[in-house]
């Protein structure tokens, strides 16, 4: 298989996936875009794995828990905060609000946690697989998993 032949299978996928990960679909785009200059140049070594699937998703996981480090540029979040003191019109659309207030816990999870929630419930992979992916013990991966449902859980008992 070619470089080109994997990109063109597996960019959606990867795309996705990466949106899961960060929960906005153009830092996802930069994440994936990184991923694959990463992959083409190292095309040899991906292509020899066992997995390029998995070896891929890895460089990408590997991408996003690394996201802010680096430069102070990629630390700053031009996102708008909710002003708590301006009074918000109701809105009708419940679904789109419960959509967002999971975004919100999940991202406001540790990067791991979050990468191993999306590999487990969106991925659909077994705990060896995380762990591969994560480069830590299975064990690590199943508290890892743990802690970030019964953080999920506090949140959301206590938005209720």
């Amino acid at each position: 298989m070619t470089y080109e032949e994997f990109a063109g299978s597996r960019l959606s996928g990867l795309l996705r996936y990466a949106v899961m990960l960060t929960g906005d679909p153009h830092i996802a785009e930069d994440l994936v875009q990184e991923t694959m200059v990463r992959v083409q140049l190292n095309w040899r070594r991906v292509a020899r794995s066992e997995s390029p699937d998995s070896y891929v998703r890895k460089i990408l996981t590997n991408q996003f828990t690394d996201l802010r480090r680096g430069s102070w540029w990629r630390r700053v979040l031009l996102r708008a905060e909710a002003d708590p003191a301006v009074p918000v019109a109701v809105d009708h659309a419940d679904r789109s609000a419960e959509r967002d207030q999971v975004w919100a816990m999940l991202g406001s999870l540790p990067r791991r946690q979050r990468a191993a929630l999306v590999l487990r419930y969106y991925e659909d992979l077994p705990d060896q697989e995380i762990a591969d992916v994560l480069g830590c013990a299975v064990g690590t991966v199943r508290s890892s998993i743990s802690r970030a449902l019964a953080t999920l859980r506090t949140e959301l008992v206590e938005a209720r």
